[in-house]
């Protein structure tokens, strides 16, 4: 696989890692001036020198650790917030129970909340309320079990603000794989537009005129004619349909939403997802019309593959038994919950009791090449068809059941 190319990053939540980095320096030096005007009232000021010399280091050692959510790993976190509880419970060693007692700060004091933080902006609001709860605890424990109400207001302050800052950089991440998307399909709509320009000053006018002179001189110049016409129409439909490369897609990461460039996936892998669409615009042509959604329609790489091999039945049977100068209709619809395509043409349709009486001579193509298929999805397989008015296959597969 190639290299991925990176053409778009933004990151709303940057500027976050980077305040985070900063809070955690002042707080840290704030902690120690905290002390150093009071350390004559400590019961044990050796303690608190200890620990405030480890949270120094530590803090100095990690100042890179919270630059980005990709520096800032689970485990950094963990050990983050096991510094931070620390501070917190061996605070009644190094401090006296009255000045604990009246609401005294805790050794780390305000830098704890940094360590809260950096699990909301790495993941979200559920980590912050995983983080802050043994914050709260232990606030709770060294107070014995009789906190103060100004502690219970910090307490609570730092529980609501991590809650609020992970639930804002989740809707920002959302936002920005949003807007790297619509980036993506402007990029390639302009890119479409541009070979749609050169394709048509080009290949088209030669298919054309091939096509033309063809008609006029006759015989087997005529056929080819024909063909060239029949190609002319196929790649101006595939021009203008609109399908985004198979090689692009956006991607969220910590660090802002990206959209990458990358090569297509190899044939025969059956992992991760594939747009139907791509696999259904080769059908189109000068006798098959393709109609498809503007966005891709991605599904499990299987499921899209027995999809698409229902909708090649489809069209065989439409070609063998509708005849070569019938039309069809491709249609592809994105329910979200399913994905429902129909093959309709405009051939003299299938007589009542003909599919039963075919399948009972042992022709099992509609049952096996097409229902069989669906079965396999657990989707659906419907055929109506009226003498004389052609026939439609309406073919449905469930998101949910795909395997």
């Amino acid at each position: 696989m190639a290299e991925r190319e990176r053409v778009v990053r933004m990151s709303v939540e940057q500027p976050l890692w980077r305040a985070l980095t900063v809070y955690r320096l002042l707080t840290m030096v704030y902690a120690v001036l905290l002390f150093a005007s009071s350390y004559k009232e400590f019961e044990r000021p050796s303690v608190a020198v200890g620990y405030l010399a480890v949270l120094a280091v530590w803090t100095l050692a990690t100042y890179r650790g919270v630059a980005s959510a990709a520096r800032c790993t689970k485990r950094f976190l963990g050990a983050d917030l096991t510094v931070a509880l620390a501070g917190i419970l061996l605070t009644p060693l190094a401090d006296t129970h009255e000045r604990i007692g009246a609401g005294g700060p805790t050794l780390p004091s305000i830098w704890t909340a940094g360590s809260v933080l950096a699990f909301a902006l790495k993941g979200g609001w559920r980590w912050a309320g995983l983080a802050s709860t043994p914050v709260a605890v232990a606030n709770i424990v060294i107070h014995g079990g009789d906190p103060t109400r100004d502690t219970l207001h910090n307490v609570l302050l730092v529980w609501v603000a991590s809650l609020a800052i992970g639930y804002v950089v989740e809707v920002a991440r959302a936002s920005e794989a949003t807007l790297a998307r619509a980036l993506e399909i402007e990029a390639a709509t302009r890119e479409r537009e541009r070979l749609a320009r050169d394709i048509h000053d080009g290949v088209l006018q030669v298919l054309a005129m091939v096509q033309r002179r063809g008609c006029e001189l006759g015989g087997e110049a005529a056929e080819l004619g024909r063909m060239a016409g029949e190609q002319e129409v196929a790649l101006r439909t595939l021009v203008s349909s609109g399908l985004l490369p198979a090689s692009r897609v956006s991607r969220d990461q910590s660090s802002g939403a990206l959209v990458d460039a990358y090569e297509a996936e190899e044939p025969g892998a059956d992992e991760g997802e594939l747009d139907l669409r791509t696999l259904l615009a080769p059908h189109a042509g000068s006798r098959v019309t393709f109609a498809e959604p503007g966005s891709p329609v991605p599904l499990p790489v299987p499921a899209a593959r027995e999809l698409a091999a229902a909708v090649g039945a489809a069209l065989d049977n439409v070609r063998k038994h509708a005849g070569e100068g019938a039309r069809a209709w491709i249609l592809v619809e994105d329910w979200g919950d399913e994905v429902i395509v129909t093959v309709r043409d405009d051939g003299p349709g299938i007589p009542a009791g003909r599919l039963d009486q075919a399948e009972g001579e042992g022709r099992m193509g509609v049952a096996l090449s097409i229902r069989g298929r669906l079965r396999d999805l657990g989707g659906t397989a419907e055929l109506v068809s009226v003498p004389g008015q052609g026939t439609e296959v309406e073919l449905k597969v469930p998101r949910g059941s795909t395997r």
